[in-house]
């Protein structure tokens, strides 16, 4: 009953973007006939209005997983995650992200939304430069993964990734820890993507796209958070965080992942 689609590779580092509302449901503003393959899913993915919505349907919303993510390919991926998961009626909903790198996974952090999802349209982008991956709810970060590859934590740069959309059940885990159940009765779920752009630095051949005076499209290559940003980071995080890996001294008993004690430290310089 799964569904998913899939964006075009993007190799190298990539700043992109999406407007979505879940009422549940999936829509982009670039060309869906070009750019995206619905790859499974039984016709559940419908591309509509010529290739302006993509939109994905699952047979009300608890239990199910709304998520939007970059991946590579191969048994030591690479991975990005912004999922969206279902809800109670009239609790808030929670937006989940993790970061994988050579395949390992684990680093989720959580946050409940300071609005309705299912109102409206909103923006949800992920910037991934080689200084760190940012992840943007209405131009306003709420997560930095940075580059530590100083200290031996291993960063996302040297394998291309494609993009993902999927709507799909994960009762097991995604409401209140799989305690609440899909209700089928309230299906069928959708959800819609539009305005989807990417701005991605490209290698071919061993040539770069992006010029080496980059141009204020390229600005986002070397983009970091200026002090305004930092604040509303830490405002996001100090009102809306709910679950943070590197918080979590049960699950990680032998001590914290190498990156959650030494998050302080310069990063990577671009």
């Amino acid at each position: 009953m799964d569904t998913l689609s899939s964006l075009s590779n993007a190799q190298g580092m990539l700043l992109i973007t999406f407007l979505m509302v879940e009422t549940f449901m999936v829509a982009s503003a670039g060309n869906f006939n070009k750019d995206v393959d619905i790859t499974w899913g039984d016709s559940r993915g419908k591309i509509l209005n010529n290739g302006q919505l993509l939109t994905l349907s699952l047979d009300k919303a608890s239990g199910t997983v709304t998520a939007y993510y970059l991946k590579s390919q191969g048994s030591s991926w690479d991975e990005i995650d912004f999922e969206f998961l279902g809800n109670l009626s009239g609790d808030p909903y929670v937006v989940h992200t993790n970061v994988y790198t050579k395949g390992k996974g684990g680093r989720e952090q959580q946050f409940y939304l300071w609005f309705d999802p299912t109102a409206d349209f909103h923006t949800y982008s992920i910037l991934w430069n080689p200084g760190h991956v940012i992840f943007y709810v209405d131009d306003r970060p709420i997560r930095e993964f940075k580059n530590l590859e100083s200290v031996g934590i291993p960063y996302p740069k040297n394998q291309p990734m494609r993009m993902y959309c999927s709507l799909w059940n994960a009762d097991d885990w995604a409401t209140r820890g799989g305690l609440v159940k899909t209700d089928w009765s309230q299906a069928p779920f959708t959800a819609s993507f539009r305005n989807f752009t990417a701005n991605a630095y490209v290698l071919s051949n061993g040539v770069s796209s992006c010029s080496s005076n980059a141009s204020s499209n390229n600005a986002w290559f070397s983009q970091e958070l200026d002090s305004s940003s930092q604040k509303v980071l830490k405002w996001v995080q100090k009102n809306y965080m709910v679950y943070n890996y590197c918080k979590d001294a049960k699950r990680f008993p032998e001590g914290l992942p190498v990156e959650c004690t030494v998050r302080n430290r310069k990063q990577i310089k671009i």
